[in-house]
């Protein structure tokens, strides 16, 4: 009696890893998790307090599909003032709150869009590798799904135009600190892409949920403060418009507080045009009526407290020296033929081993007390046999050093080299650094 589509549904690795993971004897680079002992118990406490007290029951009710007025309107609000701060020429569309849906968190919003934007048969570009809940909740609408290579500098966007003859409807991508491996589109890819994109008539899926996590060097605009800035030329783009709903092309951007907050309230965000984010409102009236009304009231209540702009610089300086020691840890330990990425911020970087299957060395690892995510799953096509997902945001820096350097001996001893057979610092992965 199943439905056709659930032949594409499957529990994923990541989900079931964590509960090995979450023994406490195993050092675990597996889960994208952020730093537990940094939630702020006692702000949260204080926030629902004064909420209960000043909402009372109204913050227990049911609420608006759309989303907390006053959340809407710090989101749109905030986005607005990035913009201002980006390299592009002026807001001239200012986000409103009627450009903004609050979702149950981002995978939420990744689900809805693929409800109201994809059919089957309908093609999506997808870095190769890519985030892999968004293979889970598009794949059982039918799609198919078109790799594009990376590289460090982000998808290559260069090789789209193999692709745009396939007229693909979507083209997803993380474009900050991306999941699994920790690379960043740059600004002239982005550009490139935005050009692309408009002439072919697909849309763009912008996820977003790492990008306040930077940790070095030069922030990028998003590809959303790009096109509404009108900051690239595309031959099908109406530079008079100064709306983003009169573009039937346009990005369409996803958020999270999951990652700079805490994951448990389940709070995230799409930011479209008007049209897009009525259909999104129709979907998410059957799935979950609204977004939890609790915590989206904890939420705006921390924000309007200022207790973002406090713990942010505090969150990020934790995972840059966490991202350090995993850096250095992965220089001293890691035989001299393995390669990986280095990224400026958000929570993974990805390795690749030479003739090693990750997945099969997965059980090795965890009898050593160690977990990690075998590349495999978020790679199409069979690749990334060879790679692994490393999560340096959970663990603290002594823990990474001992886990880095238990997988490390088990590397070495796969490709039968000595353990100790240090690789020469400053030695980077051919073609990514």
């Amino acid at each position: 009696m199943f439905a056709k589509r659930t032949g594409q549904m499957k529990r994923t690795a990541v989900r079931e890893l964590l509960k090995v993971a979450a023994r406490p004897e195993i050092i675990s680079f597996a889960g994208g998790l952020p730093a537990a002992e940094l939630f702020p118990v006692s702000r949260v406490s204080d926030a629902v307090t004064r909420v209960l007290d000043h909402f009372g029951g109204m913050s227990l009710q049911y609420g608006e599909t759309e989303g907390l007025a006053g959340l809407r309107e710090w989101v749109a609000t905030q986005f607005t003032k990035q913009q201002l701060g980006s390299r592009g020429r002026g807001v001239r569309a200012p986000m409103r709150p009627e450009n903004v849906i609050i979702t149950s968190g981002a995978q939420q919003a990744l689900d809805l869009v693929g409800q109201v934007l994809l059919e089957e048969g309908d093609r999506v570009v997808v870095e190769n590798p890519t985030y892999l809940a968004l293979l889970s909740a598009w794949r059982p609408h039918g799609v198919e799904f078109v790799p594009v290579r990376s590289d460090a500098n982000g998808m290559r966007v260069a090789e789209l135009e193999r692709a745009f003859g396939r007229h693909p409807k979507l083209i997803y991508l993380t474009p900050n600190f991306q999941n699994p491996q920790g690379t960043t589109l740059s600004f002239e890819r982005r550009k490139q892409l935005l050009r692309f994109a408009t002439e072919c008539g697909a849309g763009i899926v912008e996820d977003n949920p790492y990008g306040d996590l930077r940790y070095s060097g030069e922030s990028v605009p998003h590809l959303l403060t790009l096109e509404t800035n009108r900051t690239f030329p595309g031959p099908r783009f109406d530079s008079s418009s100064e709306s983003l709903a009169t573009n039937p092309h346009s990005v369409i951007y996803i958020g999270s507080f999951s990652k700079v907050l805490m994951p448990g309230l389940r709070v995230g965000w799409v930011i479209a045009a008007p049209e897009v984010i009525e259909k999104l409102v129709q979907a998410k009236q059957s799935a979950d009526l609204h977004t939890n009304s609790l915590g989206q009231h904890i939420v705006l209540d921390l924000l309007t407290q200022g207790y973002l702009e406090e713990f942010l610089p505090r969150l990020k300086e934790t995972y840059r020296q966490r991202r350090d020691a995993m850096l250095e840890a992965l220089e001293r330990f890691f035989p001299r033929d393995v390669s990986w990425t280095r990224p400026d911020g958000g929570m993974f970087l990805m390795a690749r081993l030479p003739s090693v299957d990750a997945t099969a060395l997965l059980p090795h690892a965890l009898e050593q007390g160690v977990a990690y995510v075998p590349g495999e799953e978020f790679h199409l096509g069979g690749e990334g046999k060879n790679t692994m997902r490393l999560n340096f945001s959970n663990a603290r820096p002594g823990q990474i050093q001992i886990g880095i350097e238990r997988l490390g001996a088990l590397v070495a001893e796969n490709l039968g080299v000595p353990a100790n057979s240090l690789r020469r610092r400053g030695q980077h992965a051919p073609g990514v650094h």
